[in-house]
């Protein structure tokens, strides 16, 4: 499948559209890092900012938990790691959230 040929104000407003929805996901994480924002209600929200953040991501952003740590935990809960937020069901959701509570 060739990919459709856009005009140079298209592939702008496609990049704009690209960078503000990478800074809204940078928000998130900075939030959750911060403190501000738990995993829980990060995995509640329903928008499309929230579903498109990877989980390893996420994960990551909270304290104490660098790549290894993220990666068990994603595989205890029996999450792939190229998952994103969106794509997780709700088992996968209580097990990741119980794993990083107190």
């Amino acid at each position: 499948m060739a990919l459709p040929v856009l005009t140079a104000e298209q592939r702008q407003a496609a990049l704009v559209k690209a960078t503000e929805a990478r800074q809204a996901r940078a928000a998130l994480l900075a939030r959750l890092k911060t403190g501000e924002l738990t995993l829980a209600e990060l995995l509640k929200r329903e928008d499309d900012t929230a579903k498109k953040i990877k989980v390893s991501q996420a994960l990551r952003a909270l304290s104490g938990i660098g790549p290894t740590k993220a990666a068990a935990l994603m595989e205890r809960a029996g999450v792939d790691d190229k998952r994103r937020i969106g794509g997780l069901g709700v088992q996968q959701r209580r097990k990741l959230v119980d794993a990083v509570s107190p």
